[in-house]
């Protein structure tokens, strides 16, 4: 496997690395704000059932006749009297004079525009009996984002990592703008679907697109990178929710810069890894003296012949021919346990990190503040995982973000309720443990696969930690059952799939897998260490003994 003595005699980490890396990376800014919108574009505002036409609402003395009180005298969102109520209140001040019947709100609601101006909720009625229809579109988008792991992962195995992010970025701008011009609900969840689908693509292509273009030692530094954009993208979108409370204006504004993305795109170098898996020597040759010359390295991009491209890549260029299928990740032995270990690891993540979020709800401050909050808890956390991830290793890092993560949900599920600092300072802890959990399996994925499946494998994992953020919702539902019954859940489930990472390789200072064989060389390599080791201590043993007599 000498393509990383090849990158770095072709310069390394050099302009072209430096260039295709920031373009590729710049557009995750603004995945966090697609992955998050519906926090602010579907916001529900303060409401109250309309009264009939004819009321006077310049008086409050008409509006309130007609509006039930809550036990806390505040007014009922879906009820409305069938005649006004008028009279002075009972001494409790939760009830009014007669005996009034209530109905549900027949003439539609009132709602206060003061911190959301307008969203899907208050422009189509997401409110009441039409409550759920809110929480369709974001599960809609989700299952967007499912479709899309699966059919993009393998897509980009088959046709290449450029031409997929290409259309990524078309998809994205295309969906994203629809979206804002939706004339009706159905339409709208239609496209955001749509949208869930290319932020799949975009995901999986730009992690594997540069992990392929750097050398061994930088690789860290790219996945923290992409990371660390990821998070100031949740800044952004605090900001720009802020400054742009109506969501069309909002939806438009984070989906409008993927048309730039989409045009310069075009300027992509397509990964020579996988010309090369593909069995296209010649376009692997030229590729590798585009990027020489770009780097400044014409002499060596020059003396790189199809000759001494075969006699470095021997092995590549001669088993790379064959297009591996899905099948493959459960036919072959050492693919297979890749496959489980690394399904258990994305799955877990996605499934805690998601029902910590909901956990999050009750902060009681502004909406875009518990934005920042989240954004800025994964800037140290994120931090720590790189320096473990590039001093330490790689399962190091992956089993300590995501044990800390179950240990810290299942503390918080027996400090009582009233201690909410602690039940808080839990809570963002084992959410930036998770946080640094994605980071770490996105690179860990892409480092264990062999090139010739390494897409799919990464699309898999994506579609194991979709079916995550599916599920964890339903978990809620046992808090009937016992109140911290969910956090025990989100909890353990971490804490259990941090032991499949013993069966995993480390890859810290490891050249990237082509083939199946590397895949199986490596196992055996693992195998072979306390042999080896064993077998190089008898004749240590033997020569003292030999000394001492």
């Amino acid at each position: 496997m000498a393509f990383n003595d090849l990158l770095l005699q072709l310069g390394g980490v050099g302009r072209f690395q430096k260039i295709q890396v920031t373009l590729v990376i710049l557009p995750v800014i603004l995945l966090a704000s697609h992955n998050t919108l519906q926090n602010f574009t579907a916001a529900i505002p303060t409401h109250h059932c309309r009264p009939p036409a004819d009321t006077n609402l310049s008086e409050d003395g008409d509006l309130e006749a007609w509006l039930p009180r809550d036990g806390q005298g505040r007014p009922e969102p879906c009820l409305l009297f069938t005649s006004p109520q008028r009279g002075l209140p009972f001494p409790n001040g939760t009830e009014t004079n007669g005996t009034g019947a209530t109905e549900p709100c027949p003439h539609g609601w009132i709602y206060d525009n003061s911190t959301f101006p307008s969203t899907i909720v208050s422009e189509w009625d997401l409110v009441c009996s039409h409550r759920a229809l809110r929480q369709l579109a974001q599960s809609l988008y989700m299952m967007g984002v499912l479709l899309g792991a699966m059919v993009f992962g393998c897509l980009a195995d088959r046709l290449g990592r450029r031409k997929v992010l290409i259309f990524n970025y078309l998809q994205t701008a295309v969906s994203g703008t629809c979206a804002a011009f939706a004339p009706n609900f159905p339409v709208y969840c239609t496209f955001r679907l749509l949208s869930g689908m290319s932020i799949a693509g975009i995901v999986l292509n730009c992690v594997t697109l540069n992990v392929e273009w750097m050398p061994i030692h930088t690789r860290a530094h790219v996945g923290t990178l992409t990371g660390y954009v990821y998070s100031l993208g949740q800044f952004l979108l605090a900001g720009v929710a802020y400054a742009v409370p109506h969501w069309r204006h909002l939806q438009l504004l984070v989906s409008v810069p993927f048309f730039a993305f989409f045009v310069y795109s075009w300027f992509f170098i397509e990964s020579a890894r996988w010309y090369s898996s593909s069995g296209r020597h010649d376009l692997t040759l030229r590729t590798l003296q585009r990027v020489a010359w770009i780097n400044g390295k014409q002499e060596e991009g020059a003396n790189l012949s199809m000759e001494a491209l075969q006699a470095s890549l021997q092995k590549e260029l001669t088993t790379g021919k064959s297009q591996a299928s899905a099948l493959e990740l459960l036919r072959c032995p050492a693919l297979r346990r890749l496959f489980l270990c690394l399904s258990m690891l994305w799955f877990a993540t996605s499934f805690a990190y998601y029902g910590l979020v909901m956990d999050l709800q009750g902060f009681g401050v502004s909406i875009y503040l518990i934005q920042v909050i989240f954004g800025a808890v994964d800037l140290p956390a994120k931090l720590v995982s790189f320096l473990i991830i590039n001093n330490v290793g790689r399962r190091p890092a992956q089993m300590a973000s995501l044990l800390l993560a179950g240990i810290c949900i299942l503390i918080n599920g027996v400090v009582p309720q009233d201690k909410s600092i602690v039940r808080t300072s839990l809570a963002v802890l084992g959410k930036g443990c998770l946080a640094s959990s994605f980071n770490c399996v996105f690179l860990y994925t892409g480092e264990v696969y062999p090139t010739m499946i390494r897409q799919m494998g990464l699309g898999m994992g994506s579609t194991l930690a979709r079916v995550g953020s599916i599920v964890s919702p339903l978990v809620s539902m046992t808090a009937e059952l016992y109140p911290s019954m969910p956090l025990f859940i989100y909890g353990a489930v971490p804490v259990i799939a941090s032991t499949a990472i013993v069966l995993l390789p480390e890859t810290l200072g490891q050249p990237l897998p082509d083939t199946v064989q590397d895949v199986e060389n490596r196992r055996g390599k693992m195998r072979k260490q306390p042999g080896e080791l064993q077998k190089q201590t008898v004749p240590l043993q033997a020569s003292a003994q030999a000394k001492n007599l």
